[in-house]
């Protein structure tokens, strides 16, 4: 699978702060977070579900993998996303190392599966 989510008991602004707080602890920070139901609406279209989009970022980490190859500037920054779903709350994430892949490098993938690891370590606290 191309992702990694769990359900919580959350409500979904309750898992934000949680995530938000585990993501610092392993020094990503979220450099921009996009209620979809609110953009939606100012467009003058309704979604009925409450979805989050959280663009989060380890510097070092994107200094990192941007000079092994310009390439994944593409898929930079991390997406984690926090949504409703039939009455229960979700966090997830497309997962690096499926995107990375796409590159096809060795060095990429290693560095990608750690930081996979840690953002799903962050997801798993936040539930």
């Amino acid at each position: 699978m191309f992702h990694y989510t769990v359900e919580t008991t959350k409500s979904p602004e309750q898992a934000i702060l949680a995530l938000t707080e585990n993501l610092k602890a392993e020094k990503f920070g979220v450099l921009w977070q996009m209620d979809m139901k609110e953009k939606l609406h100012e467009k003058g279209v309704d979604l009925e579900m409450t979805y989050y989009i959280m663009e989060v970022c380890n510097p070092v980490e994107a200094k990192r993998v941007l000079s092994e190859n310009a390439l994944v500037g593409y898929f930079l920054p991390c997406k984690v996303v926090v949504y409703e779903e039939n009455g229960t709350t979700k966090i997830g994430l497309p997962k690096p190392t499926s995107l990375i892949g796409l590159v096809e490098n060795d060095k990429l993938i290693s560095i990608a599966s750690d930081i996979e690891k840690r953002l799903i370590a962050c997801v798993d606290k936040s539930q």
